[in-house]
């Protein structure tokens, strides 16, 4: 006679849990290793899509570093070329498109500092107070002419290193200004010449976060209203309002790629394709800050027991499926229309809802799903009018006599109260 296999973890055979019902806390124990297991996975991903997303810059940064010590020390002479390759990989380290203006901040910030530096040595000599003096000084003046962080604190280093070395290193100012020009151009030159990044590439692999987000809250949110488990639609909510990350990585990307499809020849056919996604970026951030006032009221929806008439939570997941096709098609390089057409297909189930009897919360519910579906259209490249007037004809709402267009595309029901 075969024996049935145990198939408990081996800690909980060990500690005699789990074996029919003899611990009543054994289920939520083999829950909570599982959701661990879940997260550890979830984290591993997480951590190698950072350094996917960083591995480019990882490679320019390291051959812009090589080349801006060789360039200094094999053709300029520089007995000590720390300076040009700290150049390079700090103009590489700002934000992506920044990096010109990375360049020009540094130049600026080694000249203040070497002004500073030197004049204040002049008259009072070489210390530790007069250190902290030249420092107070760089900073004060650059701040009082308004300069940026950059400039700050790159005059303030700089002062630090004409303070320290001057003593003992001779002619240090003029080779300070030159490996700020080596280093910054060498950069600019790796990455608009030598390696220039793919710009689509950056976009999508930045724009995935933020999307899978914004669709995956509002799938929850959909499961959640059918099964009027407000517990779930309220970590919806908190997940959503972390966004902030996603965001900016997202608008990020969006400003590198210009850069590089900007200096670099090679990517310059790529100017037109960049279009759509540059376009995209504030009605995106509107598409999600939109949800969030739809989640939002999906959980007093559900605390108050309004009615979820059933097309409802069905708008709420053709949603989510409309921002995984916009993600899908702007990667392919392709027009948007399925996900134009999911985002119309969630209106005209929030105008069955709205039809069926929704409450209060309801009919915001309603009137968010218009507005993010017309966000989402005007992401695709539709103009904001033209999708206003294909959200009121996918709802089945007359056209207005006036024929003007809805605010921002936030359009609701002819009853509905307003949206907030």
């Amino acid at each position: 006679m075969a024996v049935a296999r145990d198939r408990r973890p081996s800690f909980l055979r060990r500690a005699g849990l789990g074996d029919g019902g003899t611990d009543i806390d054994s289920a939520r124990i083999a829950a909570a290793v599982n959701e661990l297991r879940h997260r550890g996975k979830a984290t591993l991903h997480d951590r190698l899509h950072r350094v996917r997303m960083a591995l480019g810059l990882a490679v320019q940064a390291g051959l812009a570093a090589a080349l801006a010590w060789v360039v200094s020390h094999e053709f300029l002479h520089n007995p000590q070329p720390v300076f040009a390759p700290i150049s390079a990989v700090g103009t590489l380290a700002a934000s992506v498109g920044q990096r010109l203006r990375r360049t020009v901040e540094l130049i600026v910030g080694v000249a203040v500092g070497v002004f500073v530096g030197d004049v204040l040595i002049y008259f009072l000599g070489t210390g530790g107070w007069q250190l902290g003096l030249v420092v107070t000084a760089a900073i004060v003046l650059t701040i009082f002419f308004g300069a940026s962080v950059a400039i700050v604190i790159q005059a303030a280093a700089t002062a630090v290193l004409i303070v320290t070395l001057s003593p003992s290193t001779h002619n240090l100012e003029l080779p300070r200004f030159v490996d700020a020009f080596v280093g910054g151009g060498i950069a600019l030159l790796v990455t608009a010449i030598l390696l220039p990044l793919n710009p689509l590439r950056v976009i999508n692999r930045a724009a995935r976060p933020a999307l899978d987000l914004l669709a995956d809250q509002l799938e929850v949110t959909a499961t959640a209203l059918r099964d009027r488990d407000r517990d779930s639609a309220q970590r919806a909510l908190e997940r959503l309002r972390e966004n902030k990350e996603e965001l900016a990585t997202f608008t990020e990307a969006i400003e590198g790629a210009k850069e590089t499809s900007t200096l670099s020849p090679a990517r310059w056919h790529r100017r037109s394709e960049l279009t759509h996604y540059a376009e995209a970026a504030d009605p995106i951030d509107r598409a999600m800050r939109n949800t969030g006032t739809l989640i939002r009221r999906s959980v007093t929806m559900i605390e108050d027991e309004e009615p979820i008439p059933e097309p409802m939570p069905d708008a709420l997941a053709h949603l989510a499926e409309s921002v995984r096709l916009l993600r899908h098609e702007f990667a392919a390089g392709q027009e948007p229309e399925q996900a134009r057409e999911r985002s119309l297909r969630a209106v005209s189930e929030a105008g069955r809802a709205y039809a069926q009897g929704v409450g209060f919360s309801g009919s915001v519910v309603i009137a968010q799903v218009r507005t993010t579906a017309s966000d989402l259209m005007v992401a695709s490249g539709i103009e904001q009018e033209e999708a206003n007037r294909l959200v009121r004809q996918a709802f089945g709402e007359p056209e207005p006599a006036s024929g003007a267009a809805e605010r921002h595309g936030t359009s609701r029901p002819p009853t509905a109260p307003p949206v907030g």
